[in-house]
């Protein structure tokens, strides 16, 4: 948005609008003192809940006379600046500054920074409340209007959360190798293809942006913009949650199909395999790899990714291992049906990972590709895990907010009944 120096420079000629907030620098020693800190985090968050736009710091909204910032202290604006983005709005906002020179009233250019807010995927709450952008000033949004907003924003009419168009992200985001795979054999154009596909969309100013689905299986790392798009998975010693006894710990990224890949070589490497003869040497795991590798890939395909800063958590302790997925349950499906009854959030991701072939390194998944959609996949898990532990696995929501899963851990070998051992050991 105003991307030449030019194009600024007739803009802040024309005044502040609903796009283009002017406000001046002023210092006390080394210290900022205007515009103040929660004054910033409204302005900011008010073009997010909107259209966007784009805020100069150096030129007066008054007079619109360019005064600059001292070219020694733009990294302390700067910094100022990334210090409210993260911690004064909620969710934290992403915003793309920019070094440049305008010149003033006598031609001699000045640094100034350019902040460009996209309309973003959700609604930013600052220090004063929840504003938008009427004109040139920013307001509190009425209640009525602050709870269409957010039902616009959670997804709950006919486009999906999957398919709505990343804010920043262009078709350069995305990795050729990963988004090739979605081609057909056509000869179209690479980049309708994937418009066709879903994979890329247009925005409200119809600039082709790659979908949330699109980011989630073609870039290489998705979290750099949706920021929770990851697994978090943590190895324990016993049976508590205790860093003292951590043994291993990832942070799985890249797109969701690799993230499946690597928290089931995450699990290999970790759980715990027992050895019996009875007469030949038969392993027997703690946890069954099809339920597991079922279990992980419906919290990825499945969990609600319009939650900020809350991703996906693999817990393995020695007799059992947890799950955590962000989001209530799709749909009317409830804990005590979800074994019967079939629900997608992301349908567009579920079609992707439909295409994508299980690798080898996965493990023993009994799956050619990570999605079959046939609605066997948590029957199953519970029939492997409790077939393998003698125990069901549960099932419960937390504040309808986040879904926890529990499979429980195989016992270990029980001694012969002439007292010898039965197992060879463990690994």
């Amino acid at each position: 948005m105003f991307d030449s120096p030019h194009e600024l420079v007739d803009k802040i000629r024309l005044g502040e609008d609903s796009l283009l907030e002017l406000k001046v620098i002023r210092f006390s020693g080394e210290r900022i003192l205007g515009p103040g800190r929660n004054d910033l985090a409204d302005e900011l968050a008010a073009f997010a809940n909107g259209r966007g736009g784009v805020l100069v710091l150096g030129v007066d909204g008054e007079t619109r006379e360019v005064e600059g910032i001292p070219l020694d202290r733009l990294d302390r604006v700067e910094a100022y600046l990334h210090e409210i983005l993260n911690d004064s709005i909620e969710p934290p906002l992403p915003a793309t500054i920019v070094r440049l020179e305008l010149p003033d009233s006598t031609g001699t250019p000045r640094p100034v920074l350019k902040v460009e807010i996209e309309r973003s995927l959700f609604v930013h709450r600052s220090p004063g409340g929840y504003f938008h952008r009427i004109g040139s000033s920013k307001r509190q949004i009425r209640p009525d209007l602050l709870a269409r907003l957010f039902r616009q924003r959670s997804h709950a009419g006919l486009i999906q959360f999957d398919e709505e168009p990343v804010p920043g992200a262009t078709f350069d985001s995305l990795s050729g190798p990963l988004w090739t795979r979605f081609l057909g054999t056509s000869g179209e154009d690479s980049a309708l293809q994937l418009e066709k596909r879903g994979i890329l969309v247009r925005d409200d100013a119809g600039v082709l942006r790659p979908s949330v689905a699109g980011v989630l299986m073609t870039a290489e790392d998705p979290s750099q913009f949706l920021p929770s798009a990851y697994i978090e998975a943590v190895s324990y010693r016993g049976v508590e949650r205790d860093s003292n006894y951590q043994l291993d710990a990832a942070r799985i990224r890249g797109p969701l199909d690799e993230q499946i890949r690597q928290a089931m070589v995450f699990l290999r490497k970790n759980q715990r395999v027992s050895a019996i003869k009875d007469p030949h040497r038969i392993e027997k795991p703690q946890f069954s790899e099809r339920a597991v590798f079922e279990a992980i890939v419906n919290a990825v395909a499945h969990r609600d990714y319009s939650i900020h800063a809350s991703k996906i958590r693999f817990f393995l302790f020695g007799d059992r291992l947890e799950l955590y997925s962000p989001g209530a349950l799709a749909n009317t499906v409830t804990v005590e049906t979800i074994a019967l009854r079939q629900a997608t959030r992301n349908e567009l991701v579920c079609r992707l990972l439909s295409e994508c072939p299980v690798p080898a390194s996965a493990g023993d998944v009994g799956r050619e590709y990570f999605m079959e959609r046939r609605g066997e996949g948590v029957p199953l898990l519970l029939r492997e895990s409790e077939r393998l532990s003698g125990r069901r696995p549960e099932y419960h929501l937390i504040d309808e907010a986040e879904l926890v899963l529990t499979i429980f851990a195989a016992p270990p070998p029980s001694p012969r009944v002439d007292g010898s051992p039965s197992g060879e050991g463990e690994r």
